[in-house]
């Protein structure tokens, strides 16, 4: 990326012991990252979808736009709330791998998650009990966030797992 930068001109950026630029290098790998996960999921969910919808769309003259909006808008719905359901359950997880193997002690101000200030707390500093504190909070409001979001997902989409 930098030798691109460079050829317009731009000064290397550090972008993984720069606090300014960290969060952006993660957040883009992440997506990357789930990049190919997810349109896996949503284009099985496009060859789910029934073609005799969009016959019969085509017989009663509707346009490309309508019938995305009134067949496949709807269809991929319900694979909306389950891939919301899943990221909602791990959104506190936030890829304690990834953030683990990119930080250093020079981004430890903005690139800290829960998972590594529990790590740091407990098995660098030593402080089992603060660490096991935080790790049970965690859990609770983890708990509380997949709850939510299967009763969302049961009230919109009619998904349900028990």
């Amino acid at each position: 990326m930098n030798r691109i930068l460079g050829s317009f001109g731009i000064q290397p950026i550090f972008f993984l012991g720069d606090n300014n630029w960290f969060r952006f290098t993660v957040i883009v790998s992440d997506i990357w990252k789930e990049f190919g996960y997810n349109t896996i999921v949503f284009l099985a969910a496009l060859a789910g979808i029934n073609p005799s919808l969009y016959e019969a769309a085509e017989m009663d003259r509707a346009s490309r736009w309508r019938q995305t909006l009134h067949i496949t808008v709807p269809s991929l719905i319900p694979m909306v709330v389950v891939v919301g359901t899943l990221a909602l359950g791990n959104v506190l997880n936030a890829g304690f791998d990834q953030i683990f193997n990119l930080y250093n002690p020079l981004v430890y101000q903005k690139g800290d998650i829960i998972d590594t200030f529990v790590y740091r707390t407990a098995l660098i500093n030593g402080e089992m009990g603060f660490a096991t504190a935080i790790g049970l909070f965690k859990s609770v409001i983890s708990m509380i966030l997949i709850l939510v979001s299967y009763r969302l997902a049961y009230k919109w989409a009619g998904y349900r797992i028990f």
